[in-house]
């Protein structure tokens, strides 16, 4: 199942998702909606607008980066459509490979974003923080701090940002 927004909202809420983050979530479905609109190639708006508000429900049970994957299976525990889960298991910066997820703990999987769906929330994600939205430069610094300059993370979100504005109407 695909939630509506007023279902996926209604979930947080059931899940007790800190409000600081439903705020963040709010924030990023409305950027994601926003780039959604202006894209020139398939989206399924439904599926964005549900994973945006929902990328963050793993925060009811961590806050660290095991959040992707505790979201992904609470979405499952809650019967949500597996592309849903997808997008809130993958959303982590610009993607996790194989090894990364090894070196940081988290259970074998390649977390690394695949469909437009999942990379439009990841990337849109990126974009906000708190409640206010990023300059790509801003984003960039922000890894850059935490990740530190030369982590690959950086570049993939550089080529995350690239994919993401080529589906865009330029007008």
């Amino acid at each position: 199942m695909v939630p509506t927004a007023e279902e996926a909202l209604e979930i947080l809420r059931r899940c007790r998702v800190p409000r600081r983050v439903v705020e963040h979530s709010l924030a990023v479905a409305e950027l994601a909606t926003e780039l959604g609109a202006r894209a020139v190639v398939p989206l399924d708006m439904g599926l964005v607008r549900a994973g945006a508000l929902l990328h963050d429900i793993g925060r009811s049970r961590t806050h660290g980066v095991r959040h992707a994957v505790e979201g992904a299976e609470l979405a499952r525990e809650l019967g949500l459509d597996e592309r849903l889960v997808r997008i809130i298991e993958r959303h982590i910066g610009a993607g996790i490979t194989r090894e990364e997820a090894r070196r940081l703990g988290l259970p074998p999987g390649d977390y690394i974003p695949r469909t437009r769906e999942e990379k439009l929330v990841a990337y849109a994600d990126n974009l906000i923080m708190g409640t206010r939205r990023l300059s790509l430069e801003e984003s960039l610094e922000r890894f850059r701090r935490v990740l530190g300059r030369g982590h690959p993370s950086i570049k993939r979100m550089i080529e995350l940002h690239r994919e993401v504005s080529s589906w865009l109407d330029r007008r």
